[in-house]
């Protein structure tokens, strides 16, 4: 696996699901999802705030979602970042839309009912909002000042996905852009540290949130608010001596009283090929 594009979300559904079929026969839903979080203003009070995600399901997962879910249905997937481009048929304007695209959807709700949230436990009712990917850094990054003085950078980091296609058998290929924020002291340590090029692991919350132009029109952007950044491919003193000790361990005499197979050096087993398949054809995909 060359690069890392996983969300996980825990959230509600928050109106009934309605199912399409495409011109191939394939099933297809959008799933809105609420996810409820709090979060801590520069004065350090704690607020509650909620964001909202778009999730497509595809297939069996999809009907099992036309048959089961409904609004207000609690809801756990994974899936991966998506962003869907095309020009506005009136304006000409590029637009993009990001979506989660589910793999895995499991229900929450016990078959009762929904539980009461206990008193005096916000932790433990939290929901999850979790993103995660390994790629490369698509620009250098952008070091900014808010009016009020806080440190805010932005990095491109850019995945690779790919695919066969089953009805050619072509292998193909897909690379999604991901714009990634963070804040405070570990700002100035990544403007420090990675450029454009450089490969990273970052983690957080994705967030999605609005402006409008000075024409008047609305847009939106999804970006990945990072409480983790990691530069990859770097050396480690403290790996290093591991690997050393762990080396030498490896070099001395076996200790072992099995017999060693005929033939002289033990048989490595070959790595086996994974081959990763979609149930979507390629006439059926949005774009």
């Amino acid at each position: 696996m060359f690069s890392l594009n996983r969300v996980h979300i825990i959230g509600y559904q928050t109106q009934p699901v309605e199912v399409r079929q495409t011109p191939g026969g394939t099933s297809v839903t959008d799933l809105n999802l609420v996810v409820p979080y709090t979060f801590k203003s520069e004065a350090g009070e704690t607020l509650k705030g909620k964001g909202f995600h778009t999730v497509t399901l595809w297939g069996a997962m999809a009907d099992i979602a036309g048959q089961y879910i409904k609004a207000g249905s609690q809801l756990f997937i994974a899936g991966r970042l998506q962003t869907d481009s095309w020009e506005d048929e009136k304006s000409g304007e590029k637009r993009s839309k990001t979506k989660v695209v589910g793999q895995d959807l499991i229900m929450l709700d016990p078959k009762d009912g929904q539980l009461p949230a206990p008193e005096g436990a916000p932790n433990v009712c939290n929901v999850v909002n979790k993103a995660e990917v390994v790629g490369n850094v698509t620009r250098d990054p952008e070091m900014r000042t808010t009016t009020n003085g806080q440190q805010v950078l932005t990095i491109g980091v850019a995945t690779n996905e790919s695919w066969k296609d089953k009805a050619t058998g072509e292998t193909k290929d897909r690379t999604e852009f991901h714009n990634v924020v963070i804040w405070g002291e570990l700002a100035e340590e990544v403007s420090r540290a990675i450029k454009k090029g450089s490969r990273v692991y970052a983690s957080g919350r994705v967030q999605t949130r609005s402006w409008e132009t000075q024409s008047g029109s609305k847009r939106t952007t999804t970006e990945i608010i990072a409480d983790s950044v990691c530069l990859l491919g770097i050396a480690s003193a403290e790996a290093r001596d591991a690997v050393q000790s762990s080396s030498s361990r490896e070099s001395a005499p076996a200790t072992s009283s099995a017999p060693a197979p005929s033939g002289g050096e033990a048989p490595v087993a070959a790595t086996p090929e994974i081959s990763y398949t979609s149930e979507v054809k390629a006439e059926d995909l949005p774009f």
